[in-house]
């Protein structure tokens, strides 16, 4: 008969590093027809800014071709996506939000 001989080894537990979801930026884009107004009632319905940031995120969106909104896990960013394209499109204005990773 053979002797197995087994070492003693103690098993340390790992910590597996959960990394936070990927954060994704909300972004209104610019076009030729929605009136500055409504871009002004989307930001103050679906992302709680004041009127005063609201305004600034509009003028960028005016100026630059798109502003950002905020930034989001991915569930949210996309609820949000939904609920301002869903609100233009009742109030037919071609207004286009998306949304890109972080």
């Amino acid at each position: 008969m053979s002797t197995r001989k087994q070492d003693e080894s103690v098993l340390e537990a790992k910590r597996a590093r959960t990394r936070p979801p990927p954060l994704y930026k909300v972004l209104l884009l610019n076009d030729d027809y929605t009136p500055m107004d409504f871009v002004i009632i989307v930001l103050q319905k679906f992302f709680g800014m004041d009127r005063e940031r609201a305004t600034r995120v509009m003028l960028q969106v005016h100026r630059e071709g798109m502003g950002v909104c905020g930034v989001f896990p991915r569930d949210v960013a996309s609820t949000k996506v939904e609920q301002v394209v869903s609100f233009a499109r009742q109030h037919q204005h071609p207004l286009a939000c998306v949304m890109e990773e972080n």
